[in-house]
Formats: C-alpha cells, sequence, structure tokens
C-alpha cells in the first residue's frame, strides 16, 4: 500500500473507505490480490450495470481488437460507431418514439453536462440555467455550479456563477415549482429567465430523491410555457439503473437534451453522449471538441449491451424482481429497527436506506466492508446506505448482499443499544 500513499494524490476518495488491492473481477465479485473477495454493490458507482467483465461483452471487445479495428479515431466515421447509432436509434430510440441528434463529448459525465449547458445558452442566447438542491452534475466548473453539494464546490477555488438553484420536490417542504413559475411571471423576482433547467429525475448522491411523474410533468410543463430547454442528467440513474432504460420514461416527458455517461459504454468503458432534439443542433464544426470523443472500445461493447439487454423487455423484469428483492430488505428493515433507520429511498436498483445519522450509515457500511461487501452512502450527511449492485446481478448473489447488510445493521444496532444503556 505504500506506493499509493506516497505516489498519489490526497483527492481519492474510494479508496480511502476500502483499503485493499484489488485485482481481478467478475460479474458483482471483486478479488484482492491476497485471495479475498468481496461482493461489489458500488458498481463503479453505476458505470458497471453489467457487471464486470460480462462475457457477451468482453468476446464482442476481444473480437475487435483481434481483427485491429479502429481503437482511436476522433471523431471521425467508423464501423463501430456506425453499429452503436444504428443500435441506439432501432432499440431505445425508436421503441419510445424519441428523436434525438448524438453528440460524443469527452469521455466524462461532467463533460456531457458542460456540453449541454453551453449548447443550451448558445441555442438561447440566455445565460442562466436553473438547477435544484442536492442536485450533482459533476466537478468542472460549468458542471459544479449547477451542483448543490458544499464540500465539491469548496474545491473550485473561484466563484461559481451561471446558475439559479431551486428546491427539488420535498426539499424542506416547499412547492419549488410554485415558486418558479411565480418568479418567471414577476418581472421583480430578480430570476433571469433561464436558458434551460437542469436536474436528475432521481437524485444519486444527493440522498437518492424521487422526483414524481405529476411534478417532471409540471416542470416540463412550465418550461414549454416559458421556452426554457429541459435538460435531464441521466448519467447515474440512466441505462436501466432505475428500472427503464431512461430514468424519465414513466413520466412521460421528452427532455430537450439528455446527458448520458456511466453505463452507456456497456464495459466501464469511458464514454459519454449529449442526446439533443434536430432542431437544437447549431453547433458549429469542432466548436465543443476533444481528443477522446471517439472511443471505439466503447461503441463496441455499448452496441452489444444495447442489443444483447434491451431489444426485448425482459432485462427491465429482471431489473423489477430484483428492486422487489432490495425493497422487501429494506422494510424488514426499518420494521426491525425504527429508532435507526427513517425510511426507503430511490427507485428500481437504485434504492437506499435513510439511517437517522450518518454515523450509523458510515459504521453499517464499515461493517458491510468488514463482512466482504462493498457499498457506498450517499446524501447530504452520507446518511444513506446505497444499494448499487450490477443490474445483472442474480437473485441468489443479490440475497447474499442483502443478508450481510441486514447482518452489519444488526451489529450496529446491537453497540448503539448497549452504548445507550
Amino acid at each position: 500500500m505504500d506506493i499509493f500513499k506516497k505516489q498519489e494524490s490526497n483527492v481519492q476518495s474510494y479508496a480511502n473507505n476500502f483499503p485493499v488491492i484489488f485485482s481481478s473481477a467478475k460479474g458483482c465479485w471483486l478479488h484482492t490480490n491476497n485471495g479475498k473477495r468481496y461482493l461489489d454493490f458500488l458498481a463503479g458507482a453505476g458505470s458497471l450495470n453489467y457487471g464486470h467483465n460480462n462475457d457477451v461483452l468482453k468476446q464482442a471487445l476481444l473480437d475487435y481488437i483481434d481483427c485491429d479495428g479502429i481503437t482511436h479515431g476522433l471523431d471521425m466515421h467508423s464501423q463501430a460507431k456506425a453499429e452503436f447509432l444504428t443500435a441506439l436509434r432501432n432499440h431505445i430510440f425508436s421503441p419510445r418514439n424519441l428523436d434525438y441528434k448524438v453528440q460524443f463529448t469527452g469521455p466524462t459525465g461532467t463533460n456531457a453536462v458542460e456540453a449541454a449547458m453551453k449548447l443550451a445558452r448558445k441555442v438561447t442566447g440566455r445565460i442562466n440555467i436553473v438547477t435544484f438542491t442536492n442536485g450533482f452534475h459533476g466537478c468542472t466548473i460549468g458542471a459544479l455550479s449547477a451542483t448543490g453539494n458544499q464540500h465539491h464546490r469548496g474545491g473550485a477555488g473561484m466563484p461559481l456563477i451561471g446558475t439559479s438553484r431551486l428546491p427539488y420536490e420535498g426539499y424542506a417542504g416547499v412547492d419549488g415549482l410554485a415558486l418558479f413559475e411565480t418568479m418567471l411571471n414577476d418581472n421583480s423576482s430578480g430570476l433571469d429567465k433561464p436558458a434551460a433547467v437542469l436536474l436528475e429525475t432521481v437524485q444519486g448522491e444527493g440522498g437518492l430523491n424521487v422526483a414524481s411523474t405529476e411534478w417532471l410533468k409540471r416542470l416540463s410543463s412550465i418550461c414549454k410555457q416559458h421556452k426554457i430547454l429541459l435538460i435531464v442528467d441521466d448519467i447515474q440513474a440512466g441505462c436501466g439503473r432505475t428500472g427503464t432504460f431512461f430514468s424519465f420514461e414513466p413520466s412521460g416527458i421528452k427532455p430537450d437534451i439528455v446527458t448520458l455517461s456511466k453505463s452507456i459504454s456497456g464495459y466501464g468503458l469511458p464514454m459519454a453522449l449529449v442526446l439533443l432534439k434536430p432542431e437544437l443542433d447549431i453547433w458549429q464544426p469542432g466548436e465543443h471538441n476533444g481528443t477522446f470523443r471517439g472511443n471505439n472500445h466503447a461503441f463496441v461493447t455499448a452496441t452489444k449491451a444495447i442489443t444483447t439487454y434491451w431489444a426485448n423487455g425482459e432485462f427491465e423484469q429482471h431489473i423489477d424482481q430484483r428492486a422487489n428483492q432490495v425493497n422487501t430488505a429494506i422494510q424488514r428493515t426499518l420494521r426491525r429497527y425504527p429508532s435507526l433507520f427513517i425510511r426507503g429511498k430511490g427507485r428500481g436498483l437504485m434504492q437506499g436506506i435513510e439511517c437517522k445519522s450518518g454515523s450509523i450509515s458510515s459504521a453499517i457500511a464499515r461493517t458491510c466492508f468488514d463482512k466482504g461487501m462493498i457499498i457506498e452512502t450517499a446524501g447530504p450527511d452520507d446518511e444513506i446506505v446505497k444499494f448499487f449492485c450490477p443490474l445483472t446481478i442474480s437473485e441468489s448473489e443479490l440475497e447474499q448482499g442483502l443478508h450481510i447488510f441486514e447482518q452489519a445493521a444488526d451489529i450496529v444496532a446491537t453497540k448503539l443499544i448497549k452504548k445507550a444503556s
């Protein structure tokens, strides 16, 4: 471990909570260099929805590499890109009656958010972008201005400007959309008319807060009425994580712009997209670019992931079954320890349990790690234990992980009860 302490920056974070050296991984399992294995309930923060080294995706990539397929090509045309765009159109857009152009940005989610914000401002000629409390959109300066978390905002080293913040649904009992509409119609509200509204329909790092269908429809209606673009950041909640390919599908809304990253490559390879309605595509060539906006290896595995898992409804059914399994364990734990836990949160396989404090959730996560499972916390005070296993996890493997969590909850509860007495 000395090499990491001596050479790696203090900015590392996950390694502080999971201080082991991983050497290999398969499915929902991580293996260390000393032979211990851990169930993965982190899944690359949502980048590994199809698990580690998925056999089907791996073989497609190996075959492509073996025949000397293009690795890097900037944004030039390639067969791998053509096949990806075709699969995306045929299996994702068309069945959902969506019409989007696809912009390949630099390979991180925050770059896709930066591009979406730039485009909204370019299209409308307006600067302000409305975002929401507890939203998380990335750590580059533009995306960070839209992010609520003070820990991340504090790393900017400069003023964060160009955004206005509203209460998300359920925040402090405030009707944020009523406030938004009132301010838009009041010339003295001080709210500059926005170019766009940017949101997650299920907030990941912010605490698994879920926007209701009614709330999303209201927001969409307000945006249309005032000619404000609606941007959905589906970087963490998309690609099936909430049960449907896009998190906004159950609401029936059709955002003007959507950002995707994390699991869109299918294999944990860096890749990010901006989906935009065709009439918004007013970019000039190269106006937003990046050396690695053409990851052909990611195109190969993304295509295989789409055609394997999204050509019919079977995978959605599997996710729904596993989500019910998680919810059952959460509800059982809530009934068992009402003094420690508040409620279950989230949707699909993006669920968690809210603890009475961040110290409780952190203790549970540490105990899970001691028992052979990687799991993280989320929320403003890290008060949520966040279940984020690969979507491909089997019923028995998921049960193993949930059993470890429940054991950890028992241990932490026993310690707290003993301490209180």
